[in-house]
């Protein structure tokens, strides 16, 4: 058996038509939908993470912001520059990328976005309307992955999810969203006793803990679904995720690759969660 690939740039590429599609009958409405991302520092995968998600938003047809500061940006600037945010109208979703100088605290930061323009997904009044299975807005990493999933056609109702990791931007919103879906969830984690004991039991495997070769071809059952959030680099240097690509796909019915499957889902569903916004707020 070799696994299908979920392809998540083509499947973004046809999120993103969608995206276009609403963004321009909004702006025929008077409301194009405006994304404002807050960068601090000179981190260098976070310019080219906010140089990617700025290019997304005009390439859909959104209006978007760019906010640079140095380093050396208070946190009371900081919260300023977000009430400003918050208090515009032009602007919809407001992401402040992460991470933060250490002189600022992320979670008052984060805090103080108004809840109906997080668009990350990262309020804790986000958290507890994913929790209570209430209006809000999807973590976008997992959301992505939610919407790969749906793209195979497999019914999850019944099937048991491992998911590998409990960050609370990823591994536990990852969970939740399974568990709307029906699925039968195990979380496992660095504290986890026997991690192969549970992913051969698994229907679907996340695995989300940014370490190479987490998952290996023995710890997957035939057929099962396997999706790879790690991002990380191998001796070359080459970008690879936490799953053994090579043997796993050997044995799952699905898999996505690293790089072109996960990756290009996150920025996609930020311009989701941007549009839901300015629909909203239009409504």
């Amino acid at each position: 058996m070799t696994a299908k690939i979920m392809d998540g740039n083509a499947l973004a590429a046809q999120l993103r038509a969608d995206v276009a599609r609403r963004s321009a009958q909004l702006s025929a409405r008077g409301t194009p939908p405006g994304l404002a991302v807050v960068l601090v520092g000179e981190d260098p995968a976070s310019q080219v993470y906010v140089g990617k998600k700025v290019q997304a938003c005009q390439d859909a047809g959104l209006y978007s912001v760019l906010e640079r500061y140095g380093a050396d940006l208070s946190e009371e600037a900081l919260l300023e520059r977000v009430a400003a945010l918050n208090a515009d109208p032009r602007i919809h979703g407001i992401l402040v990328q992460l991470p933060l100088p250490k002189h600022i605290d992320a979670q008052k930061v984060i805090a103080a976005i108004a809840p109906e323009k997080d668009v990350d997904g990262f309020h804790v009044a986000s958290a507890g309307a994913l929790l209570t299975g209430t209006p809000g807005f999807w973590s976008c990493t997992p959301y992505g992955c939610m919407k790969l999933l749906e793209s195979t056609g497999i019914d999850l109702r019944g099937k048991h999810a491992v998911v590998i990791g409990r960050s609370n931007n990823v591994g536990k919103p990852m969970a939740l969203m399974l568990l709307q879906k029906n699925a039968t969830v195990t979380i496992c984690h660095s504290a986890t006793a026997d991690l192969k004991a549970h992913t051969l039991q698994a229907d679907v495997i996340v695995a989300a803990v940014g370490r190479r070769n987490t998952v290996t071809a023995d710890m997957v059952k035939p057929g099962a679904v396997v999706i790879d959030i790690g991002m990380n680099r191998n001796e070359a240097g080459k970008l690879c995720g936490d799953v053994d690509f090579a043997t796993v796909k050997e044995v799952a019915g699905w898999i996505t690759p690293v790089p072109g499957g996960v990756g290009p889902m996150t920025v996609t569903m930020l311009l989701v969660n941007t549009v839901e916004a300015a629909e909203r707020a239009a409504a």
